[in-house]
């Protein structure tokens, strides 16, 4: 019995050395839970998604908006200089940007967007282009593939569509310490996915919005397109209170495929404000050459 015991004892002590299953410890950050988490069912979520869109008919955005090329498949990231100017949004689904060159002030770019149509001029480069497609030619690449389309998706957060159907997942991320950057809070989130009506077996995710629990307002968007493949993510941070509606000051916008992105910081935000027909039209100068894009 002595023996067997032994034997038993011994096997076990070499059994990590047998397998294989020697253990190392390394140090990882460690992650501390949010000082709140808010809970929210899926209707008051898709309710809460639906109210903040319908809160904005018309804003008017002083912004600062910097732009990159590039990439994994390029290898490198192209930052161009950050441009000051202006967004105007009116539902249903018009738009406008206009930027500034710094320092000299002059006209850098100037793009309309009724939804169905789009414009573009950019004086310095004597670039005039028009479409009525909002997705890019498939041999443009970078800035050239920006569509006004894209902007305006991510500024608004669109809730259900009654044909639409949703889904209900929770996860969490880890982000900086508000309080310590040094350390790193672990939030739970929802995500909210808005799906098209099945197709025989298969249903095809349209949006994902990602809901930190902290606050119960979206940090992401990711919109896919009809491969199944995100298009664009859009990333809200430094919300900030106009009248009753929480809005995101900053809004990085990311175009995996197109490799290109957008930082748009808001300084002034008016919301809800006449806006006019002609602030939303573009008359190209005479004698430029207008490249049409369908």
């Amino acid at each position: 019995m002595r023996k067997r015991q032994a034997l038993a004892v011994g096997l076990f002590v070499l059994a990590p050395a047998l397998t294989g299953c020697l253990t190392h410890i390394r140090t990882v950050p460690k992650t501390r839970p949010p000082d709140v988490v808010m809970n929210a069912t899926l209707d008051q979520l898709l309710t809460q998604v639906e109210t903040r869109f319908n809160l904005v008919q018309s804003f008017t955005a002083t912004v600062e908006i910097v732009a990159s090329e590039g990439g994994g498949r390029q290898g490198q990231v192209k930052e161009f200089t950050a441009l000051s100017g202006y967004i105007f949004l009116r539902k249903p689904e018009d738009l406008r940007v206009l930027l500034r060159v710094p320092v000299l002030g002059s006209q850098a770019l100037d793009m309309v967007s009724s939804g169905k149509s789009w414009k573009l001029w950019v004086p310095t480069k004597k670039m005039a282009m028009e479409g009525t497609s909002q997705s890019p030619d498939p041999s443009q690449h970078g800035l050239e593939s920006l569509r006004p389309a894209v902007i305006f998706d991510s500024l608004m957060i669109r809730g259900r569509e009654p044909d639409q159907i949703v889904a209900l997942t929770q996860d969490s991320r880890v982000i900086p310490d508000p309080k310590d950057k040094k350390q790193l809070v672990e939030e739970p989130d929802y995500e909210l996915s808005i799906l098209e009506q099945p197709h025989e077996n298969t249903v095809h995710t349209l949006r994902v919005i990602h809901i930190g629990r902290s606050t119960l307002l979206p940090y992401e968007e990711d919109i896919y397109g009809p491969e199944g493949t995100i298009v664009t993510r859009a990333y809200y941070s430094d919300y900030q209170l106009f009248g009753d509606l929480q809005y995101p000051t900053k809004i990085k916008i990311d175009r995996p495929q197109d490799q290109y992105g957008l930082t748009i910081t808001i300084t002034k935000l008016t919301l809800n404000q006449r806006l006019d027909d002609d602030q939303f039209e573009l008359k190209f100068p005479e004698g430029v050459t207008v490249k049409t894009m369908n």
